[in-house]
């Protein structure tokens, strides 16, 4: 037998540790900014840039390199959370005459309430409203009344009657449907009401009221 040794192998060479790789600036933003979102309509928009920064999982320097303040942060989570969720199509397909108005009103209203009117939209937009900023007001002049304009225009058409001169008036008459829309989200999503008759069926019902009302609260079409 040889008494020769055995050579010695080579140490093993232990996996290289990949260094984590940097998002780029606007994938980070996109991150922190629907952290942020979340954190803001669960503990509302008063919390300390310490504190958003932890909610975010970046440090404060890291939030102030991508928001210049909290003032900025909150109106790019109202850009992308509050009135960047609201789909330009249904202004044009509230105005398709093709389709009857009553299924336009439901359609419009069903997708409203389901993709826009979620816990977390509805909260930040209530918490803005409390801490008096100009989130809410913004949204329902630049998006909300437009819709409302719409909304009654068409029903005075489908109706055969006039549209009130006075755009306040026009304003309200079509709260009348937004307003009860808005607030079954509210009920089911905050108030956490447990009424088991489905939204849909409920949408229904408050457009059918709405239209069967119209005759009632706009005059009558001045003959051309």
């Amino acid at each position: 037998m040889s008494n020769q040794a055995a050579p010695a192998r080579p140490p093993a060479k232990r996996p290289s540790k990949k260094a984590p790789q940097r998002l780029p600036r606007a994938a980070r933003q996109a991150q922190v900014l629907a952290k942020a979102a979340e954190y803001f309509s669960e503990h509302g928009l008063n919390a300390q840039t310490r504190a958003i920064a932890q909610a975010c999982g970046v440090s404060q320097r890291l939030l102030y390199s991508l928001f210049p303040s909290k003032a900025a942060l909150i109106e790019e989570v109202y850009n992308r959370e509050v009135a960047g969720l609201f789909k330009a199509m249904w202004f044009v397909q509230l105005k398709d005459r093709s389709v009857p108005l009553e299924m336009r009103l439901v359609t419009f209203y069903r997708e409203y309430y389901e993709s826009l009117l979620t816990r977390r939209w509805l909260r930040l937009f209530l918490y803005s409203s409390l801490a008096g900023l100009r989130m809410a007001p913004a949204y329902t002049n630049a998006v909300v009344t437009h819709a409302l304009e719409i909304v009654v225009t068409e029903a005075a058409h489908d109706a055969g009657r006039g549209v009130p001169a006075n755009i306040d008036e026009r304003t309200e008459i079509g709260w009348m449907l937004h307003g009860a829309v808005s607030h079954l989200a509210i009920r089911r999503r905050v108030y956490a009401n447990d009424n088991t008759t489905p939204a849909e069926q409920v949408i229904a019902m408050n457009v059918r009221a709405f239209l069967a009302s119209i005759p009632a609260l706009l005059p009558a079409r001045h003959a051309a």
